[in-house]
């Protein structure tokens, strides 16, 4: 019995996680159902109106001949008016169920923003500024160990020629603190002007190409946006100026 249970806890779970697919693969299906059922309905319809008005001539008022028309052979679009109704609901449930998902992940990712926050101010107060860019230098060291930049090819966004790190998707370029720190005044001026700004209005100002996610992700204005650097070498012995955001958030 136990057996049992968990097979169909696992089962239902599975069905769960992949309600938006299953019920997309049943839309398809659906709308394939029905284009078939309306055809082999009007072919049927077709027919029994031939044959019933080879014995009984229809009505000469044109209203009163397709309400005949009508009686005949209603019942035989029954099939396709249910297909067509599971095929609704179908698609308004994926819809509802993607669109769930969807919130979830964003209100998630709000509260990892709020807590890596909130643990990041906690570590200052406890430990100092110095012991913060302590931690925060090893673990650049680390990140960059794991993805080290380009022997070559490196955009160049600056008038400088300083090899510079985005810690957020772990792209490098050439610029220098300079110009970033002027990118990140002329960010908040945005900010205070029109009470946001996204991701891609940062990349814009600096010269990087925007991602799939950049345009939903930003800071608001009751936070002025803070670069945070750190410095560290490169695996073939190059300097690296590496950056993160005080915070960011989905908007």
């Amino acid at each position: 019995m136990s057996r049992l249970s968990q097979l169909t806890g696992t089962v239902l779970k599975t069905l769960k996680v992949n309600s938006p697919t299953i019920l997309s693969v049943a839309a398809g299906v659906g709308t394939l159902a029905t284009a078939i059922l309306v055809g082999k309905a009007s072919f049927d319809a077709a027919n029994v109106i031939r044959e019933q008005e080879e014995k009984i001539p229809p009505p000469i008022n044109p209203k009163e001949r397709t309400k005949e028309r009508i009686r005949l052979v209603w019942r035989l679009y029954i099939p396709s008016a249910v297909s067509t109704a599971s095929t609704v609901v179908c698609v308004i449930g994926a819809s509802r169920v993607a669109t769930k998902k969807t919130l979830a992940a964003h209100a998630a990712l709000a509260f990892t923003e709020r807590a890596y926050s909130d643990y990041r101010d906690k570590i200052v107060e406890e430990f100092g500024v110095r012991k913060d860019q302590s931690i925060r230098d090893k673990v650049v060291a680390e990140q960059v160990e794991k993805k080290p930049p380009p022997s070559q090819d490196v955009l160049v966004t600056g008038p400088g020629n300083v090899l510079c790190c985005e810690l957020f998707t772990m792209r490098y370029f050439a610029c220098d603190i300079e110009k970033l720190r002027k990118t990140q005044n002329e960010l908040n001026a945005r900010l205070i002007k029109h009470d946001y700004a996204t991701l891609d209005d940062f990349y814009y100002m600096l010269g990087l190409r925007q991602t799939t996610v950049s345009g939903t992700m930003g800071w608001t204005s009751d936070k002025m946006m803070e670069l945070i650097f750190s410095t560290t070498l490169s695996d073939d012995g190059r300097p690296c100026l590496t950056f993160e955001y005080n915070y960011t958030k989905t908007l």
